[in-house]
């Protein structure tokens, strides 16, 4: 990323003229930090900035985030408001002084009541959704973001491998989720990624199964992690299915399965290639097994500052995939009230194939207890 915030600005300098609009705007979140290096949030308080196509940038700043906000280098005019007196009147102050007719948004991050704060101050103000196009810059990832996500991987794998190596028949998921999380931590995560997802036997086969503290682990059981650290503003999501003390003829299959579903998400995987093309190699596998009523999910999704983020790994999605895109790759089959598998790597897209990011092992891992 380019040092001065002058500089990160042209992208959505280029976005305004490409679209034929005024100005682009945006609100704390993903794109939001990627341009400022501060960990600003909206909360209640609406908070943006915008980069006009022919002039310099204007900010609406809380004033208590006043100070934050004058410590990153900002040279364009700032329209803070208190809590006392209400934002309309920096709304107001912050289109004057603009003076534009259309105004491109991140149309998954804003949120209503700022659009509708926008529309007060200025009636006839033309708001377009540019989510692509805003979102698309974070797409190809730099250097400093691939070491980041290298990085939240590491501390991630590292995680996994000491909390397998204190499961025990008899521990509830929620026990095991805890001390995932807290292995987490004492490896090095900033932050989780998101709320882990620690399920065995028949909450397996619930992709986004919630810790039980109710149910004992036991053999025979599947165990699934779904799971990642955040590190630098930056995403792992990792997961592995292991059973517990040994593992049937039938789990047996449908994990290589999965895993040879896996396995050729990456053989097909190169610069160049559309989400659609991969999604259709690897669910393709699943569906000449004999368990392809089991299919429940596309193929993956794009990782980044986002846990989901562009682009979908799904049949539909024709957008070709650039060197330096990172995915998940992760299919998985579901056998609702009995187990199920997901097997999911963090993947680069390099000009002659990929890389996967994720090194913990996922041959079939049957764990004593």
């Amino acid at each position: 990323m380019p040092d001065t915030l002058s500089d990160r600005f042209e992208p959505y300098v280029q976005i305004a003229r490409t679209l034929g609009v005024d100005a682009v705007a945006l609100v704390p979140g993903p794109n939001f930090a990627r341009v400022v290096p501060h960990p600003f949030s909206s909360h209640e308080r609406p908070f943006l900035i915008v980069v006009p196509a022919d002039a310099a940038p204007a900010a609406l700043v809380p004033n208590l985030e006043l100070g934050s906000w004058n410590a990153i280098g900002f040279d364009g005019a700032v329209f803070d408001w208190r809590d006392q007196d209400g934002y309309v009147a920096a709304f107001d102050a912050l289109l004057s002084h603009l003076r534009i007719a259309s105004l491109a948004v991140e149309g998954q991050v804003m949120r209503v009541f700022v659009h509708h704060a926008l529309l007060q101050a200025q009636p006839d103000l033309r708001i377009v959704d540019a989510e692509a196009e805003i979102s698309g810059l974070r797409t190809v990832k730099t250097a400093g973001e691939l070491d980041a996500l290298r990085a939240a991987i590491d501390v991630s794998e590292r995680a996994l491998a000491r909390t397998l190596e204190s499961i025990r028949a008899g521990q509830s998921e929620a026990e095991i989720e805890r001390a995932l999380v807290s292995n987490l931590f004492a490896e090095g995560a900033e932050a989780l990624a998101f709320g882990p997802i620690v399920a065995a036997g028949d909450n397996s086969a619930r992709p986004h199964a919630k810790a039980r503290a109710d149910y004992a682990i036991a053999p025979g059981d599947a165990l699934l992690f779904d799971f990642g650290a955040r590190v630098r503003g930056f995403a792992a999501d990792i997961t592995r299915t292991v059973f517990l003390g040994h593992a049937s003829d039938e789990a047996r299959e449908v994990y290589d399965t999965v895993l040879r579903a896996n396995r050729r998400g990456f053989e097909v995987t190169r610069a160049g290639i559309t989400a659609h093309e991969i999604d259709d190699a690897v669910t393709g596998v699943l569906e000449a097994s004999p368990f392809a009523d089991r299919i429940r999910t596309k193929t993956g999704h794009g990782l980044g500052r986002e846990v989901h983020e562009a682009p979908y790994i799904m049949r539909g999605n024709h957008a070709a995939l650039d060197a330096g895109t990172v995915f998940t790759n992760e299919p998985g089959l579901y056998a609702p009230g009995r187990f199920g598998v997901r097997i999911e790597d963090d993947v680069l897209v390099t000009e002659d194939g990929c890389e996967s990011l994720t090194q913990f092992p996922k041959e079939l891992t049957v764990l004593p207890c």
